[in-house]
């Protein structure tokens, strides 16, 4: 099969497509063949220095949406022929930038008829993070508001949708030209990060997703006994101090594969409440374009490779 690889750390040029053997369920594993595989912040980022993975080489990527080809022993929940989507092993690695993938079975859920793979691969891993920090960590619920730094993002944008199916008032950040767009997805107040004038208030859960600096800008419109979830690199020291004169909460979060989450998510597409915006897709043989056009910061959505 092709897969993607790297034998060394560096920028987008060390990704190379090469052939290696297909592998093999093992018990209560399934094989699935990869039709789109999302790229990820945490791809680059891996690609680049040591995040979870340690050295090379190895094969990034966790976003899958494909068809079940085979099953190992004690599988169960899919069968061949399934299309399937899933976010499987991470932290660990597994090589979704590759045209088969093994993983346990639980570790995807069929895909919504009416979502395409370039949609469903766009899903998992922004998707899980969105929900498990809105859904498990903040229970957000109507009446709230809810400030998404980030909004027009890959996770920013699906964090929207599920803050606003659960019946809050959202607030997003994005610059001034994307505003129209978070509109369209139901940010009720659009705010332009790059204003420095602008400011929110009574915010119940700031959603962030740009690391210490978007943290501390948007801090202080949080509500006492508010909560902050800082999702790049954890909650800063700087944040935590703040965030403890204020009297507001901090949390951490680091997303994990999520059975129940994925099965949330599909009923959000089923419902018509999430949809999942694509700004660019590209081929295996591009991944270092994908790559570059990730890192340069300016995606609306998601960026996925077509295997």
């Amino acid at each position: 099969m092709r897969v993607v690889t790297q034998q060394e750390f560096g920028g987008p040029e060390v990704l190379q497509v090469v052939e290696a053997p297909r592998p093999v369920p093992g018990p209560t594993e399934v094989l699935v063949r990869v039709h789109a595989a999302g790229v990820n912040p945490v791809d680059w980022k891996s690609r680049a220095q040591e995040v979870f993975l340690g050295k090379p080489p190895y094969t990034l990527g966790w976003d899958v949406s494909g068809v079940v080809e085979e099953v190992g022993f004690g599988a169960t929940g899919v069968q061949p022929g399934d299309e399937v989507l899933g976010m499987p092993w991470f932290p660990r690695e597994a090589g979704a930038y590759a045209e088969y993938v093994t993983a346990p079975s639980r570790q995807f859920v069929r895909k919504p008829a009416g979502l395409s793979h370039v949609e469903a691969a766009g899903l998992p891993l922004a998707g899980l993070t969105a929900w498990q920090a809105l859904v498990d960590v903040a229970g957000v619920r109507s009446g709230q508001r809810v400030l998404v730094d980030a909004a027009a993002g890959g996770v920013g944008h699906l964090a929207v949708q599920i803050a606003k199916a659960r019946g809050a008032y959202v607030l997003g950040t994005a610059s001034a030209a994307k505003h129209d767009f978070l509109r369209s997805i139901g940010v009720d107040e659009p705010l332009d990060y790059r204003d420095e004038t602008v400011t929110a208030s009574d915010v119940d859960v700031h959603l962030g997703l740009v690391g210490e600096r978007g943290d501390l800008r948007w801090l202080p419109a949080v509500k006492e006994g508010g909560l902050v979830i800082s999702v790049p690199g954890g909650v800063a020291p700087a944040v935590r101090a703040e965030a403890e004169k204020r009297g507001v909460r901090t949390s951490p979060l680091l997303v994990e594969p999520d059975r129940i989450g994925l099965l949330g998510l599909v009923e959000l597409v089923e419902e018509g409440k999430l949809k999942v915006r694509v700004d660019q897709t590209f081929p295996l043989d591009e991944v270092a374009k994908a790559h570059e056009r990730g890192e340069a910061g300016r995606a609306t959505g998601k960026i996925v490779l077509t295997v």
